[in-house]
């Protein structure tokens, strides 16, 4: 698996670009080729399915999707009959990056071999629209659906009303809620997060959504799970696919991360996010009084949010408070820090730069490093400021500097820019490190900029 990564990780390309691949694939056997036997297996990275498919898990593990079109045109150019257990893993792979176009790519490459999708994998093809945000299609799938005579479960109906939420389809959302109704099936916390989801993205916006989001949390506290079989969720265990990812929530991300979340909060997560999002002050304290009388405690990702909610509302002093509460009693995640800091910057007031220079300097002094997302999305943020010293930005520049961390070309383009309006000498060593960042990025991207 040493050759499969170094070819996928350092090119970002597999290796069936040679004459001998296309002799292989039009059926030539592999010995009656120029290439020894030696190289092909020094250049092989897999010989069947049960390793095509052991490659294919490994992708989707590492976050690579832009890479599963390619180890599967390898598959067939060797030969190799990918089965139902290769489509499921390609399937989410797709759904993991939200690649829809490649999703029913391998929907439509499984049914000209021969196998009509399940129910399972419908399922993770409506989540790849919710994360889209292609609700017409996710409807498309469900006519699909009923053509083919395939039934419908608890999950399939839970992928719907989410997908529909992800785009403020509130009637059709509705009309999901009824159908489950006629079914039997009950209401479960995935439901009335559904539900508030769909409201907050409901455009034009609703005067009434604060209204409806606590109304939807006060009646998710009654919740009957959704009756179903057993192993209905036995798939998305063994794909290592949580419910948070498979239903499109906020914590989607961090539902695999010991400690982050406590599951059992999923209606608050998604509400106090809502807030957070619509910038409803109002409502995220009626949720959190609500949250205290329920003798609850916060996790990181509550707070997390509640900060974001304050800071997007100008009220800095209380997104501190919070921060430092729950900091000074429980172990504070990198992320947390990083909320606060770019919500401070936010208007670029005083006030605010000085909050996020003091909460970076906290994130060195107790050994927590930014990653390259986080360091990117802040530097994007610092960049921004367009009078004062620039102090933040090149902190987080130093900050990323220090553990060779090339942010994205966005964030280092920002930064370059602001540098150059600001009276620093051609020759400082500062612009002319970030103008040779800049050149590199722009040469090793060029037309394939947006490749991932």
């Amino acid at each position: 698996m040493g050759l499969l990564r170094n070819s996928l990780l350092l090119q970002g390309q597999l290796r069936h670009a040679t004459a001998q691949a296309a002799a292989a694939a039009a059926g030539v056997g592999r010995r009656g080729v120029a290439t020894s036997t030696e190289e092909y297996m020094r250049r092989n990275y897999a010989n069947n399915v049960s390793e095509y498919n052991t490659v294919i898990g490994s992708l989707v593990q590492q976050r690579r999707p832009y890479l599963l079109r390619d180890a599967y045109d390898d598959m067939l150019l060797d030969g190799v009959q990918p089965v139902r257990d290769t489509f499921h893993n390609l399937i989410v792979g797709t759904m993991k990056g939200s690649r829809l176009q490649d999703a029913f790519y391998f929907r439509d490459q499984m049914r000209e071999m021969g196998l009509q999708p399940d129910v399972n994998l419908y399922n993770f093809l409506i989540s790849t629209c919710g994360k889209c945000k292609n609700s017409d299609a996710a409807i498309l799938l469900l006519e699909e659906m009923k053509a083919h005579g395939v039934k419908l479960k608890g999950e399939t109906y839970i992928c719907l009303l989410n997908a529909l939420a992800a785009t403020g389809r509130t009637d059709q959302v509705y009309a999901i809620v009824r159908d489950m109704t006629a079914a039997g099936l009950g209401l479960n916390k995935f439901c009335y997060a559904g539900l508030i989801t769909a409201f907050k993205n409901k455009t034009p916006a609703s005067e009434d959504t604060p209204a409806k989001i606590l109304e939807f949390v006060q009646q998710s506290k009654g919740w009957r799970y959704v009756e179903r079989v057993a192993n209905d969720s036995a798939e998305n265990i063994m794909m290592n696919v949580s419910d948070e990812e498979l239903y499109n929530l906020p914590t989607a991300e961090f539902a695999h991360r010991r400690g982050f979340i406590f599951k059992q909060l999923t209606i608050y997560h998604v509400a106090i996010h809502a807030c957070a999002d619509l910038g409803s002050k109002e409502t995220l304290e009626a949720l959190l009084d609500m949250f205290t009388k329920e003798n609850f405690n916060y996790d990181a990702f509550i707070v997390m949010q509640a900060v974001r909610c304050y800071l997007r509302c100008g009220d800095i002093d209380s997104a501190v408070k919070m921060f430092e509460e729950f900091s000074s009693s429980k172990p504070t995640p990198a992320e947390l820090y990083v909320t606060l800091a770019e919500g401070a910057m936010i208007g670029y007031t005083p006030r605010g730069m000085e909050v996020a220079q003091a909460t970076l300097e906290k994130m060195t002094e107790r050994k927590f490093f930014l990653n390259p997302k986080m360091g990117t999305d802040l530097l994007l943020a610092a960049s921004g400021e367009k009078t004062g010293g620039y102090t933040t930005a090149n902190y987080i520049w130093d900050m990323l500097q220090t553990r060779n961390i090339i942010p994205a070309f966005p964030a280092v383009e920002a930064y370059y820019k602001g540098l150059k309006e600001r009276e620093i000498p051609s020759d400082d060593p500062r612009l002319v490190n970030v103008a040779r960042v800049l050149d590199n990025l722009q040469i090793r991207l060029g037309p394939r900029r947006n490749f991932q």
